[in-house]
């Protein structure tokens, strides 16, 4: 079977179950899950601080995907709606704690380096780059994820958070350079 077909009736199937989802089938709820669930696990850990956590924003994703699936408009790839759906959830999650999260510093050129590319990244392990980026704070590692992962702009950044653009570009500078420090530490120890 080719490429194409396999895709093909991929597509169908997945057409299928969500068909079913939307008239409120728990069988085709259950196969979509089942369908989606290990990849969104990877978007969700890369938000999250830690497993429990991203388990939560999985499963919030979901729910979410049930209740909305009636909005996607078969515009673009199924699966490219549900991974936004589940980035929105990660999101919500933030911005909705009670306290305050986000450092308010603003971009300096004197004090930010905007040359850092994040080459660093394609040259790390991801499972150790994912315990990496769960340890930074909150503000660092949802503007980095979202530059990174999701390639959206400072402006687009600034307005999903609630906080400036100047914030935005602040917190990326800042997380690089975490995450560059804290590869040099792990290769220095290592290479002992």
């Amino acid at each position: 079977m080719s490429m194409q077909q396999t895709n093909h009736i991929l597509s169908d199937s997945t057409e299928t179950i969500i068909r079913g989802c939307l008239a409120g089938d728990r069988a085709s709820q259950a196969k979509l899950y089942h369908l989606f669930a290990s990849k969104m696990m990877g978007v969700c850990m890369w938000y999250a601080r830690n497993r429990e956590e991203a388990e939560e924003i999985l499963q919030d994703g979901f729910v979410r995907v049930f209740r909305y699936m009636n909005s996607y408009s078969r515009q673009g790839s199924f699966e490219g709606w549900v991974r936004s759906t589940m980035v929105s959830a990660a999101l919500s999650k933030y911005r909705n704690k009670s306290t305050r999260m986000w450092v308010v510093t603003e971009f300096n050129n004197d004090v930010h380096d905007v040359s850092e590319q994040a080459g660093f990244i394609s040259k790390y392990d991801e499972r150790e780059l994912i315990k990496l980026v769960q340890q930074l704070p909150p503000a660092y590692r949802m503007v980095f994820n979202l530059y990174v992962f999701e390639g959206l702009k400072h402006r687009e950044i600034a307005k999903a958070l609630q906080v400036s653009e100047g914030t935005s570009k602040s917190n990326l500078a800042d997380a690089r350079k975490i995450l560059q420090n804290a590869i040099k530490v792990k290769k220095k120890v290592a290479a002992s």
